[in-house]
């Protein structure tokens, strides 16, 4: 039986019509299903425990955002559950770091009933996965005042929390160490990538391979805030990596320590200091 994890209220309400049509196509192909969901994040995941603890589970679909992938993911990493993702969220980044078109629904589905999953790797912070990004700066600064916005709503909160954050922002100490290697920086933000984007694409690792075993670590160092809204635009198209105050880094562990907190998926880690690892094959999906 398969376990369809959806969040009805993603994407404004696309997780109900997505998850519909995943149901749909299930119950078309003649496979059993079973519909987890809860009135609060707390409710879906204690749902998700149960069911994987007392059904035969051939899989997972998350049905949402990146919030509810990372939900899911923290149950079936580094078990045999193979999870599969539909977007219908705001931003989307796991399923973008996939491959797969964001346009065609169903052609993620028969990958999933009629092909066999691949290992990918994910990142784990703190005992907690991640399957994109880990972020801590700039970035983690206007997650926190996004979080604390009632308007405008979709992406345009962040653009907006862009703005009001940006004039009181002053750079970051960082101590950082790399797999065993010292770094002492001052910088905007640091992203930690298992995968390329975050934030509805913004390709902050965009050379980052979720099958390599290793993260990509991109380290903006200070510029002035014109410059930054200037180079900002860039980090869509990944372009960004050339400008001279930006450096990539990789490896395979990380610890990071600074007076700043932590984001990873878009979800809340806390406070630094956090040490991270890349583990090799902790998920079992399908990839374009």
């Amino acid at each position: 039986m398969w376990g369809v994890v959806i969040n009805p209220i993603s994407g404004r309400g696309v997780g109900a019509q997505f998850g519909l049509r995943v149901t749909d196509f299930l119950s078309n192909n003649g496979v059993s299903y079973r519909i987890i969901s809860g009135a609060s994040a707390e409710n879906t995941r204690e749902a998700l425990r149960l069911f994987l603890s007392t059904e035969t589970c051939e899989g997972v679909i998350a049905v949402g955002g990146d919030g509810l992938v990372h939900l899911v993911l923290q149950q079936v990493a580094g078990t045999k559950v193979p999870m599969a993702v539909v977007p219908a969220g705001t931003g989307n980044d796991f399923y973008r770091t996939l491959g797969w078109p964001l346009d065609n629904l169903e052609k993620v589905l028969s990958a999933v009933l009629y092909s066999r999953p691949t290992p990918v790797d994910l990142g784990i912070v703190d005992g907690e996965w991640f399957g994109a990004i880990l972020s801590t700066g700039f970035d983690s600064l206007v997650n926190e005042r996004a979080n604390k916005m009632i308007w405008p709503k979709g992406p345009m909160k962040y653009n907006v929390a862009i703005l009001l954050e940006l004039l009181g922002f002053t750079p970051r100490k960082y101590e950082l160490s790399l797999d065993g290697v010292k770094i002492t920086t001052q910088a905007m933000l640091i992203a930690v990538g298992n995968g390329s984007s975050y934030g509805g694409g913004m390709k902050a690792c965009p050379g980052a391979d979720i099958r390599d075993g290793l993260f990509d670590v991109m380290v903006l160092s200070p510029i002035s805030k014109f410059k930054f809204l200037r180079v900002f635009p860039r980090v869509y198209s990944g372009t960004h990596v050339t400008h001279p105050a930006v450096r990539i880094y990789r490896g395979r562990e990380i610890s990071i320590d600074s007076d700043a907190v932590a984001y990873a998926d878009g979800e809340r880690v806390g406070p630094l200091p956090v040490k991270a690892e890349c583990v090799s094959g902790a998920l079992l999906t399908w990839c374009e």
